[in-house]
């Protein structure tokens, strides 16, 4: 094994070889729901000529693209980030692109976004713009990140729920009625307080543990109630049922691969493809950069300034991952915060993402049995890491006002927005407001102003789509 711990560094960063391995599958557990997930979202909406997606074939394509681009980006950054189709934009892709464009238009226009993003990283503008932002901002992306999949945790296992009412739009349990009434939501309180106690107690492999231990009671509770998916029946699983019904083999549908058009253009002009194209890419540019600040943090190998270890080659090979979405037609995949899962259980380098993308490769293969880890369960590890994650802002100074206001609302408008672009985005704009107006100018790197200019571009996007027709 001399040469694997080489070249991964495993013992330099203090870590094991088990412990990589565990850390990989923790990282596929906490991730798999997005093989049901992403289908779901691209399959249910008919693209300008009316046509679908199949959902086996996304599912297949989803699972193909996580696989390889995460086993990449593992070999070459070497790094415990794993990626898979981005939530977010996966959904834009969904309701707003295909409203004019047919899917392979919308595919090739993730691919143009791609390349803009790996030549944003290739000539050093990339490393530029993450090297321009503060530190307190890069700890407060942290914090926030961590409150964002705490809280992603809590609605996918409806223990918070949409009231339906402006006012409180949010509740507990189920409608938001103030009440735990499913038995689904019940188990993943129970695997949140297992899991929350393992990992207190720093019991190796304490994540995993609570994983298996709750996939393994949501099994028995399916096979004595019988309660099904929540579209067929109230209290049943809201995304995977924990069952397996016939063979959990199954081959895979790569009808997809390659099916990208670049004829979009033609279609609805070029100041409309700039704007979607524009919203792509600064979605895709900061949710990953904000990603990668949050999950280096938490593997503690971030240097003073934010900055780790083959930087750059992180940043190609996340920018190659929305061209590679792209042609798949699965989306744009992107550095996904449920890496913090694997970390957490003790993952450091990249040979954990070497056996998170060999398990998403062999969920082509067998989907129906990597769809079983229903999501109340994945979502109590979410929370589990979200506070972790979030007990970074301790290291930020919140005694100015003009520190503690962009930090504050870095932090909210990620989980309130659903979307770690917006929190950045705020951050951004209101630091570089905040700080010039206290006399603090030269705090402010110009390439912050820049991008914060960028972003308030970005948030009227809709008005100027207007604008332009």
């Amino acid at each position: 094994m001399n040469p694997v711990d080489r070249f991964f560094e495993i013992t330099a960063r203090k870590s094991t070889l088990v412990t990589e391995i565990r850390g990989g599958v923790v990282t596929f557990i906490a991730m798999a729901y997005i093989i049901v997930l992403n289908p779901i979202i691209l399959s249910s909406s008919a693209d300008v000529d009316g046509n679908e997606l199949d959902f086996a074939a996304v599912s297949a394509s989803t699972s193909l693209a996580a696989g390889v681009m995460t086993i990449l980006f593992g070999v070459i950054a070497r790094l415990p980030f794993a990626l898979a189709a981005g939530l977010g934009l996966n959904s834009f892709l969904a309701t707003t692109v295909v409203g004019v464009l047919t899917w392979p238009e919308a595919m090739g226009l993730v691919v143009i976004n791609g390349v803009i993003i790996v030549l944003l990283a290739v000539t050093g503008l990339r490393r530029m713009v993450f090297e321009a932002v503060p530190m307190q901002l890069k700890l407060a992306i942290t914090a926030g990140i961590g409150l964002f999949i705490l809280f992603i945790g809590l609605v996918d296992s409806g223990f918070i729920q949409s009231t339906g009412v402006p006012s409180p739009p949010v509740g507990l349990g189920s409608g938001g009625l103030g009440s735990i009434t499913t038995i689904p939501t019940l188990v993943f309180v129970l695997t949140v307080l297992l899991t929350g106690i393992l990992v207190a107690r720093k019991v190796p492999g304490g994540i995993l543990i609570g994983l298996v231990a709750g996939t393994v009671a949501a099994v028995v509770i399916e096979a004595i109630w019988h309660l099904g998916p929540a579209t067929e029946k109230a209290g049943g699983w809201s995304l995977s049922v924990p069952t397996l019904t016939g063979s959990p083999f199954a081959m895979p549908d790569l009808s997809l691969v390659g099916d990208v058009s670049f004829s979009g253009i033609g279609r609805i002009g070029v100041l409309a493809m700039v704007m979607l194209v524009f919203t792509l890419v600064f979605a895709n540019f900061f949710d990953a950069m904000g990603t990668m600040t949050g999950l280096s943090q938490d593997t503690r190998i971030a240097a003073k300034d934010g900055t780790f270890p083959r930087l750059r080659s992180a940043l190609v090979v996340e920018g190659a991952g929305a061209v590679v979405g792209g042609a798949t037609s699965s989306s744009s995949t992107t550095v996904f915060i449920e890496s913090g899962a694997g970390i957490q259980e003790g993952a450091r380098t990249g040979l954990a993402n070497v056996v998170t993308g060999v398990l998403f490769l062999a969920a082509m293969f067998v989907s129906p049995l990597a769809s079983m880890v229903p999501t109340e369960v994945a979502a109590a590890a979410l929370v589990v890491v979200g506070a972790m994650m979030i007990s970074h802002i301790r290291h930020v100074d919140l005694s100015e006002l003009s520190v503690a206001l962009p930090v504050v609302l870095t932090v909210a408008v990620m989980p309130f927005s659903y979307s770690i672009a917006n929190g950045i985005g705020v951050g951004f704009i209101s630091w570089a407001v905040m700080r010039t107006a206290v006399g603090k100018a030269r705090e402010v790197s110009p390439l912050l102003w820049i991008v914060a200019v960028g972003f308030a571009v970005y948030f009227a996007r809709t008005p100027l789509e207007s604008l332009i027709g």
